[in-house]
């Protein structure tokens, strides 16, 4: 009883809400590359977010980019963007840099530091409230890794800090009027500091005054970013290192750095390296100052389930829920036919997203979204496209980002949500806004433009294989919302847009589709995958993941991603020069799961959180919820004869000031093989060796090999479901229907 009074309390402070500390930071600087740019940051208290060693830096804080710095785009509003640094496991002086972006648009990067790839993932403890532990197969194991809260209002980035009300329900903020009127219970209202998102019920503030409202425009304000950051820590940029080349590059040639992203970001990924590419090409001749700017040269470009090209990805939300290597069908055939006709007929979502395109590229052909008529018609297309190809899946009741699962579904955990809103946690990091995992009003001001819908990716990954450009995609094989046959018909679209003389020996247009698909290899006893690859570009199928890769498959998306920044083959990791490389095995990833009972839909008991109601609670907890009926006990609801679920007393993390015991140093631990025989039940080695190292393949396993490791977060045990179903491409509303983006 003495806990169940305890939760009552803190759930009545929760609601009550709080606004972040007054910020102090290490360091406030100028940018040494623009002195109008000012860097503020600081290194979390130990235990914020616990490393694999104590010896790793991490760095958090913000760079402000003061208005008009994007002229002549018409951005008169202040962009703070906040960002989180880990240093890698080993050698972090000679470590690669990756920059990590979620996607949305509107969804902050902190998703995947905490739930997917960071060094660190968040636990309840006995107590309730949130600490955290580290992450065996986090990413910072082979790289030094930067995630960015973009474009600006994402996460903890924002314009201009103002105190406002947060409705959970609607997911919006909301001003003292506007909150005195929203008509939800006063327990799905939180006052906080936000951006000051003028009107931001969403699709009535027709201004945008302070996001950016294209992936282009988002584009030019990450570099900006990443101009100040990398001159600010020169020691993290592999350009400015000494005596450190990039393979395949001249001395005189900068090192390149790492840009994965997710989801949304099969836009931005794209997008972000061209724009990137042109202004290292007008420092090339003079028309940007090399003195006032930095090169970045980019080694690899990784997309995870990504909406790269509607034109080519929206048929496969036809035919996926029918026909598919899980055994599930969410559709009839005659569902399957009728989404396949909406798609295809004359006025239809193909037909409208050329129109967008023919209109685009004769009056808006810079992507600044400031014309009116092809705004509507790509608005239109957009419209059309969700309500046509995606409407019918999303009445089936499947999760969409796992169609294994029906909704509400319970992955991922939202722990970390409620962890990044602990005043203890905005003080250790400097953060001066609460924190919001998706913004409606930055995936409004997208929609606004139609952006998602306008295209030019795929000859943006096309050029950038041409220039010697690591490619990878890497699709999750049962999302549905960014499914791999989507993903597969983007990679073979982009080999199809590359000349035959590419490179030496390297004509991807044939090559390409006629490599085969091999198995990924993950450890002695595990295949994690299919993949077809040639040279600089690959495809990779991987098994019983859902949209979050990592998430549901951490060990083999670090081992695809570490091998994709080392330049290996991705089957193995034992092939380094690629130049003309192709693997081998059958023409088609068309190997189907054993039956088994995560192979068919299943309906979840997930956790019903308070930051994400309308995709992790039921209808009958939202009824009761609305009726002001139970309450929310850190951030999960209890229902009015129910009582708080708490871990054992074992269950422990690090919290910011008081670190959990940890490793002192990577030294003398390291694995040679990065083996982790006591995941796979052997006799285990030193906690350094099981932290450190890749995995490179000498044999390959028997199909019996493929399976489905131990699902995340099962170990918490205590009968308690710690997941939820993320809301990484937002559920907006157009025209009163719930679209995905």
């Amino acid at each position: 009883m003495e806990l169940f009074l305890f939760a009552l309390t803190a759930a009545a402070a929760l609601v009550a809400g709080h606004y972040p500390p007054p910020p102090t930071y290490d360091s406030i600087v100028k940018s040494p590359i623009n002195p109008d740019v000012t860097i503020s940051f600081k290194q979390p208290p130990a235990g914020t977010c616990t490393t694999a060693f104590t010896t790793q830096k991490q760095y958090t804080g913000y760079i402000n980019i003061p208005p008009y710095t994007l002229a002549p785009i018409q951005q008169n509003y202040s962009i703070n963007t906040f960002f989180w640094f880990v240093e890698a496991r080993q050698t972090p002086e000679t470590a690669p840099l990756t920059i990590w972006l979620n996607g949305g648009p509107g969804s902050s990067s902190m998703l995947g530091m905490f739930e997917e790839n960071g060094p660190c993932e968040v636990i309840q403890m006995s107590d309730g409230t949130y600490g955290t532990q580290t992450r065996l197969w986090g990413w910072d194991r082979s790289s030094n890794i930067l995630y960015i809260d973009q474009p600006n209002l994402v996460g903890f980035s924002y314009d201009e800090a103002t105190n406002q009300t947060y409705d959970f329900l609607h997911q919006l903020v909301l001003d003292d009027d506007e909150a005195d009127d929203a008509g939800v219970p006063d327990m799905l209202l939180r006052k906080g500091t936000f951006g000051s998102t003028d009107g931001q019920a969403p699709y009535q503030n027709t201004s945008w005054t302070a996001t950016a409202n294209t992936t282009e425009i988002a584009a030019q304000s990450t570099w900006h970013f990443l101009q100040s950051w990398l001159a600010t820590f020169p020691q993290y940029n592999p350009a400015q290192r000494p005596n450190v080349t990039t393979p395949g590059h001249s001395a005189d040639d900068p090192a390149g750095v790492h840009l994965f992203s997710e989801s949304y970001g099969g836009k931005y990924g794209p997008a972000f390296a061209a724009y990137f590419t042109e202004q290292n090409e007008r420092r090339a001749n003079g028309s940007l100052p090399p003195n006032s700017s930095l090169s970045i040269q980019l080694e690899s470009v990784g997309i995870i389930n990504g909406i790269i090209d509607d034109l080519v990805q929206d048929f496969y939300y036809a035919t996926f829920p029918y026909n598919n290597t899980l055994g599930i069908q969410a559709y009839s055939q005659t569902e399957e036919l009728n989404a396949i006709s909406a798609f295809s007929n004359a006025g239809g979502c193909a037909d409208s997203i050329r129109q967008c395109r023919d209109a685009m590229s004769s009056t808006d052909p810079e992507a600044d979204g400031d014309v009116d008529a092809t705004n509507e018609l790509c608005v239109s297309a957009q419209l059309r496209c969700a309500l046509d190809m995606q409407g019918p899946y999303l009445n089936t009741g499947h999760d969409p980002y796992d169609i294994r699962q029906l909704q509400p579904s319970p992955d991922p955990p939202q722990a970390y949500v409620e962890y990044l809103n602990s005043a203890m946690v905005q003080a250790a990091i400097g953060a001066r806004v609460n924190y919001t995992e998706s913004n409606r009003y930055v995936q409004s001001a997208f929609i606004s433009t139609g952006d998602t819908i306008r295209g030019g990716q795929l000859q943006d990954l096309a050029d950038l294989v041409a220039s010697g450009v690591r490619v990878a995609l890497i699709y999750g094989d049962a999302d549905w919302i960014c499914n791999w046959f989507g993903g597969e018909a983007i990679s073979l679209a982009v080999a199809s847009l590359l000349p035959a003389n590419t490179a030496p020996g390297a004509d991807y247009s044939t090559s390409f589709p006629d490599a085969g698909y091999a198995d990924i290899v993950i450890n002695s006893s595990y295949i994690g995958g299919q993949v077809r690859q040639f040279a600089n570009l690959s495809f990779s199928r991987i098994f019983n993941a859902g949209h979050f890769v990592p998430y549901f498959q951490p060990e083999t998306a670090f081992t695809v991603f570490t091998r994709i920044i080392f330049g290996n083959d991705l089957a193995t990791g034992e092939v380094s020069d690629l130049s003309s490389y192709g693997s081998e095995g059958p023409s088609s990833a068309d190997y189907e799961q054993a039956s088994s009972p995560t192979e068919s839909a299943t309906s979840a008991s997930p956790t019903c959180w308070l930051r994400n109601i309308n995709s992790t609670c039921t209808d009958d907890q939202i009824d009761e919820i609305l009726a002001g009926r139970g309450s929310f006990s850190n951030g999960i609801y209890v229902s009015q004869d129910g009582s708080p679920s708490l871990p054992s007393s074992t269950v422990t993390g690090g919290v910011p000031g008081s670190p959990l015991p940890s490793n002192p140093s990577s030294k003398g631990g390291e694995s040679t093989d990065g083996s982790d025989s006591s995941m796979k039940g052997g006799s285990g080695g030193d906690m350094s060796s099981r932290l450190t190292g890749v995995y490179t393949a000498t044999s390959t396993p028997s199909q019996g090999g493929v399976g489905i490791h131990a699902r995340p977060w099962a170990w918490l045990g205590e009968g308690r479901l710690e997941l939820w179903p993320a809301v990484f491409m937002v559920f907006g509303l157009v025209g009163g229907f719930a679209l995905v983006l």
